[in-house]
């Protein structure tokens, strides 16, 4: 049911999802959506703040569920959070739905909603359409809020002009944010003399305040595809790589006669396995496979320095697909090629949305979205991490690839990089 400003329903449902859309488009700034959770007006930590950087709420209620949507040819495009209203804490009163942009204002920013769906049967419950925006750069689109022991939602519409962090700083958040160093004040000179005082008594320690939450991202496309590691900060510490994947809703998308056929055996009974990988060269010219395949699962703190963390079917962004590299060892590699796999469950990538996320323990997190694949591809190689005079840097590669008649899929990716391993047959 579409809302105007400030109106209010009651939600009838214990789990939601909340879309946050708009429609995409060349110049259009990209658009994230984020959750406060409120107590008494305020966050009472930073915790209670779930965005791209944050993705989980520590009680598991709340979630951050990534895009879908968009693509070159621009179209609706969506980002989700999850909220499980009867897993919230008693304490929460209220979850802010909001939204910044990252490439300018919200006035340029055509079709901005937000939906509540009823994550149980996908019935729309809510929908506030924004019309209004000018030179905002993050917005309250809406809030969800107890009264008298029941759930509601409002439609806010209310903007910033001071972006994600200025939205965080007002309920609580502690940002971190780039800091001027002070300059240094000169000591006066003491006479040769002069008693030298003793050293003042060690101050006593205080425990560390908490670390402020990081608002700064980087996103790859294909104007853009690389991203030196070291000049975000990523030199150090383990580097989380995640695949998280939503099949697409309806069976009539897609670029011509692959992908309507294809999108319909996707959405058959099996659910769908797809399985993150990756090809490593090190700089000792040993090579190899991390994958689940064969249970070659590699190992964090001894070769590869890579290390598959499991197997997931789900997408979920707070599992899905994982593996991590050590960076402390990114001496060791020459280059690392992640890439993923259908094991079973679909022929074909067509109708997946899929966004892949790597995470420097140190450092900005790095993003990007696979392109929308018109081809009959089992097989696509993400991103390739290269060693550049000693920096790491990952380039998307976002690439389907097609293999022969009896070629292998990890064949197929070692023929068109290069890899020259050995392959045999090979079961999970």
């Amino acid at each position: 049911m579409g809302m105007s400003k400030g109106a209010n329903v009651r939600i009838a449902a214990r789990s939601v999802r909340v879309e946050v859309g708009r429609d995409a488009g060349p110049g259009v700034p990209d658009v994230d959506a984020s959750a406060l959770l409120l107590s008494g007006g305020r966050v009472r930590s930073d915790a209670d703040f779930v965005f791209y950087n944050q993705p989980v709420h520590p009680s598991g209620a709340v979630r951050h569920e990534g895009k879908r949507g968009g693509g070159p040819g621009g179209g609706a495009v969506t980002d989700t959070i999850a909220v499980d209203l009867a897993r919230l804490e008693p304490a929460v009163e209220t979850v802010v739905l909001a939204a910044s942009a990252d490439g300018g204002p919200f006035g340029r920013v055509p079709g901005l909603r937000v939906s509540v769906l009823d994550a149980d049967t996908g019935g729309e419950l809510a929908r506030f359409d924004s019309r209004d925006a000018t030179v905002e750069t993050a917005f309250v689109l809406g809030e969800l809020y107890r009264r008298q022991g029941e759930w509601k939602f409002r439609a806010v519409g209310q903007g910033y002009d001071t972006g994600l962090a200025g939205l965080a700083t007002d309920y609580g958040i502690t940002v971190d944010e780039p800091r001027t160093a002070a300059a240094a004040v000169p000591s006066a000179a003491v006479p040769a003399s002069a008693p030298v005082s003793p050293p003042p008594p060690a101050p006593t320690p205080t425990p560390a305040p908490p670390s402020p939450v990081r608002l700064t991202k980087v996103t790859l496309t294909k104007e853009a595809p690389a991203v030196s590691l070291a000049k975000q900060g990523g030199t150090s510490g383990a580097m989380r790589v995640n695949l998280n994947w939503r099949m697409r809703d309806d069976t009539t998308g897609g670029t011509g006669g692959w992908g309507r056929r294809l999108t319909r055996a996707l959405a058959g009974p099996a659910a769908v396995d797809l399985d993150l990988g990756a090809l490593y060269e090190l700089t000792d010219g040993s090579k190899g496979v991390v994958q689940a395949l064969g249970n070659t699962f590699g190992a964090l703190h001894q070769e590869p320095w890579i290390h598959l963390d499991g197997d997931d079917r789900t997408g979920a962004v707070e599992t899905g697909e994982n593996l991590t590299i050590n960076l402390d060892h990114r001496a060791a590699f020459r280059r690392i090629l992640v890439f993923v796999t259908i094991y079973e469950g679909a022929r074909s990538f067509a109708g997946l949305h899929a966004t892949v996320t790597l995470t420097p323990q140190h450092g900005a997190p790095v993003e990007f979205s696979l392109d929308e694949c018109t081809v009959p591809s089992p097989v696509c190689a993400l991103a390739l991490i290269t060693n550049e005079g000693g920096d790491l840097v990952v380039r998307r590669e976002a690439r389907y690839l097609v293999p022969r008649p009896g070629v292998s899929m990890q064949r197929t990716l070692d023929d068109t990089y290069g890899w020259g391993l050995s392959w045999t047959p090979g079961r999970k």
